[in-house]
């Protein structure tokens, strides 16, 4: 379709294939299809050992297919060399589910977040990048002290958000988002989930939300797609697959984690509580 983003036909993907002994590897993925609109959020869920996160990394080309075709913005780069991939990766960015791994422990915030400013040439100089970083701090309601600290000196929320601004400064048309709020309490998880919403809407991002919360991805995904050992089971809006599965699958990871009743409004009141808190 014209307004898809980012599509995977058939794409498999298979862990230590060939080798000294000609090892045929371990198939994780079996012929998945996906897409992705423009400004669309859409979740993926299943078990331990789906192949959720191995997708999410095959869609950003970190790791790479051995069957199908990758395409984003109408380009194909299922095989696309890595200084032609080069400039698109500001365009598509992963949000992981620790930042304690994902942020160099021995960097301050500021050279986290300056750093990719102007490696990517979307500042003139290091003046003009701390500026961008300090609009952005401000936008998700961190305090301008965070920029001298280390990310061990931040609350668990904290880093998360500053994983989260690294990739909205890079202005991206893609985020991929990898269980993170997972390790987060109730309230952190519903400031991080606004936020996330927040951007959707207001940069026009498409997002692709791995999860095990399915009262999450209910929350705040457009459409889900179910995985079971490596293939796509059930995809579809959300309402529709959570009030009237068609696989026998998802009906068991239903029944497994009972979904409550999402009240809308849920996560602004949780974030409006939340910021009254802080003040």
């Amino acid at each position: 379709m014209a307004d898809d983003l980012l599509t995977a036909r058939g794409i498999e993907v298979t862990y230590g294939a060939g080798g000294l002994f000609g090892s045929r590897g371990h198939k994780v993925l079996h012929g998945v299809d996906i897409s992705i609109r423009r400004g669309e959020t859409i979740g993926i869920v299943g078990e331990s050992g789906s192949g959720k996160t191995t997708l999410g990394r095959a869609l950003l080309r970190l790791v790479e297919v051995s069957a199908g075709e990758l395409r984003f913005d109408g380009q194909d780069i299922t095989r696309l060399p890595e200084g032609e991939m080069r400039p698109l990766r500001r365009r598509m960015q992963m949000i992981f589910q620790d930042p304690m791994a994902s942020l160099n422990p021995r960097h301050s915030v500021r050279r986290i977040l300056v750093e990719p400013v102007l490696l990517h040439r979307l500042a003139a100089n290091p003046h003009d990048a701390e500026a961008r970083v300090l609009k952005i701090l401000d936008r998700f309601k961190l305090p301008k002290e965070v920029l001298d600290r280390n990310p061990h000196e931040l609350s668990g929320g904290q880093r998360q958000r500053v994983g989260i601004a690294r990739a909205a400064l890079l202005e991206p048309d893609f985020v991929l988002a990898d269980e993170i709020v997972s390790g987060l309490d109730v309230s952190t998880q519903a400031q991080v989930l606004n936020l996330l919403r927040d951007l959707s809407r207001d940069m026009g991002l498409a997002m692709a939300f791995i999860s095990h919360d399915l009262s999450v991805i209910r929350a705040v995904c457009d459409r889900v797609y179910v995985l079971q050992f490596g293939k796509m089971v059930e995809e579809g809006p959300c309402e529709q697959v959570f009030s009237s599965p068609q696989s026998d699958y998802t009906r068991t990871l239903l029944d497994a984690i009972p979904l409550p009743e999402i009240d809308p409004g849920w996560l602004d009141r949780k974030s409006a509580i939340e910021d009254a808190a802080s003040v």
